[in-house]
């Protein structure tokens, strides 16, 4: 090398410049040559054939980068770990559901491989003309996200801390799956398929967590069983068979406190309540009441006491609630409007017509939301007077309760609203004073499932949108029908948590979070 140099300082100066020249040259290979290597080795910590799609063909300038994907609906994909914080309309890949991956939608170009949505991505224009992805590339996407999309290192997304993740649990009636929905992100990180008949939409109707936070349990209106769901796993468990009791309307879910039992309401004219055993997902034969022979008429929603041995259950289309003692198998007819009891065969009427019940922490009263006068009403649980009429928007329906506030939580369906592109609206009312906190006008569009997370301060507001005047869904998932969203409140000051309109699949209908 010394020899070199001096043979440069002598040189003459023509072949100075011949030299320098030289080693300027061989300076830029080398650095190119760098650069490259670093392009290659940022991977995303996806995993090798991802990261090339995802890198070069996603996370591009004008696209999905840092620097520009504010305006591609929020959606990062320059690492695997931002590609689960998901876009401005939800999830975008949902480990296991390839199928339910909008992702997937918009890079697919071919219908025979699945769902088909504009505009195509990666975006093309004449000033950077993109080619779609090639079927080999689609299908790698696809195997990828329904093996679990893992990262390089083979990691699941939301697979940690299973014992003690939080999460809300949202039924799609329209699809038979189980949203989960996880509390960091408030994105969906699962579907879980539920029902057991492939052939028949069962229409998942309720959904409840034990008191535990280990399971979950689902009725279906359209279909025979109840389902247990290990909320660790998010895996179906157990089934119990219902359907040789009735013409199938199962509604409403409620737990004992211990966890050891479940009551589910068959919504008919010759309704029913059953019990059934949680451990052994069998129903208990000595808990069982019927119209036959104890006049139960479209029974739906359900309160307990706190040793579960006296049931409250509303007669949904009446204007009172029936109270059930478990032992003889006695009950009595409470009017919640002062008037004697009366049932009737539909809900075209104006009396209260008792959707749900929810009782307080402390046992001592229970909500009635009344569908039919657009009250909600608050019933003393020991002396079962009235002790309230509240008026709300019109036709409550869900309700969900906090601990960490004195709230309750009504969604109220078809209430109005001045923005022509929302719908419904949710009244929070102290379980105290039992007074009106505020009324929220959101982003909602049929608002029906609601609820509370304690732990980590939120509140999640379930819209159906299945009004064909509702807003277009971000795009259509491939069980058809219009979308359906949530919203994320804050629970503290009850204010949006951010704007986005978290998209799920069709008609999203109740939700229940895990540790409350």
């Amino acid at each position: 090398m010394i020899h070199k140099v001096l043979y440069l300082l002598i040189s003459p100066p023509a072949m100075k410049l011949k030299i320098l020249l030289i080693l300027l040259c061989l300076s830029i290979a080398f650095s190119a040559c760098v650069h490259k290597t670093d392009t290659l080795t940022n991977d995303g910590n996806f995993p090798p054939q991802i990261a090339t799609i995802m890198i070069t063909k996603c996370a591009t300038a004008g696209c999905h980068n840092q620097a520009s994907y504010g305006n591609a609906d929020s959606l990062l994909l320059d690492s695997w770990e931002h590609l689960f914080n998901g876009s401005s309309s939800g999830a975008e890949a949902i480990a296991y559901s390839a199928q339910f991956s909008p992702l997937l939608y918009f890079v697919n170009t071919d219908p025979s491989l699945g769902t088909v949505a504009v505009p195509t991505m990666p975006y093309s224009t004449a000033n950077r003309p993109m080619a779609a992805l090639s079927k080999t590339e689609y299908m790698a996407l696809y195997n990828w996200i329904q093996s679990g999309a893992p990262d390089k290192y083979g990691n699941i997304p939301f697979a940690t801390n299973a014992d003690t993740r939080q999460k809300t649990y949202v039924t799609q009636q329209g699809c038979d799956l189980l949203a989960v929905i996880d509390a960091e992100k408030n994105v969906v990180m699962r579907y879980i398929p539920i029902g057991v008949d492939p052939s028949n939409i069962e229409s998942p109707h309720d959904v409840k967590v034990s008191p535990d936070g280990n399971f979950a349990y689902v009725c279906f209106y359209q279909g025979k069983y109840l389902q247990k769901i290990n909320t660790k796993t998010d895996q179906v468990v157990g089934s119990a068979y219902l359907g040789n009791l009735s013409t199938v309307k199962w509604s409403v879910v409620n737990i004992s406190p211990d966890g050891s039992q479940i009551l589910t309401t068959d919504c008919d004219g010759s309704g029913i309540l059953a019990a059934i055993d949680a451990n052994t997902m069998t129903m208990e034969p000595s808990k069982l009441w019927n119209a036959s022979s104890e006049g139960l008429i479209y029974p739906h929603g359900i309160a307990t006491n706190a040793t579960f041995d006296t049931f409250f259950v509303a007669a949904q289309y009446s204007n009172c609630v029936y109270k059930l003692i478990p032992n003889g198998f006695g009950f009595r007819s409470i009017s919640l409007d002062g008037n004697k009891c009366s049932s009737y065969t539909d809900s075209l009427n104006n009396k209260p017509n008792p959707h749900q019940l929810l009782m307080v922490p402390d046992y001592s009263k229970y909500f009635a939301t009344c569908q039919g006068n657009n009250t909600v009403v608050v019933m003393d649980a020991h002396t079962d007077s009235i002790l309230a009429t509240i008026p709300v928007g019109i036709k409550p329906q869900e309700m969900a309760l906090s601990r960490s506030k004195p709230y309750i939580f009504v969604t109220c369906t078809e209430d109005g609203s001045t923005n022509p592109h929302a719908h419904g609206s949710v009244y929070v009312i102290n379980y105290n004073t039992l007074q009106i906190v505020a009324k929220l006008y959101g982003d909602f569009y049929q608002p029906h499932g609601i609820s509370v997370d304690d732990r980590d301060g939120t509140v999640t507001i379930i819209s159906e949108n299945i009004n064909p005047d509702g807003p277009a869904p971000h795009h259509v998932t491939s069980c058809g029908g219009r979308d359906g969203w949530y919203t994320v409140y804050n629970l503290n000051t009850l204010t949006p948590l951010n704007n986005r309109r978290y998209e799920v699949t069709r008609d999203p209908y109740t939700a229940d979070t895990r540790f409350k």
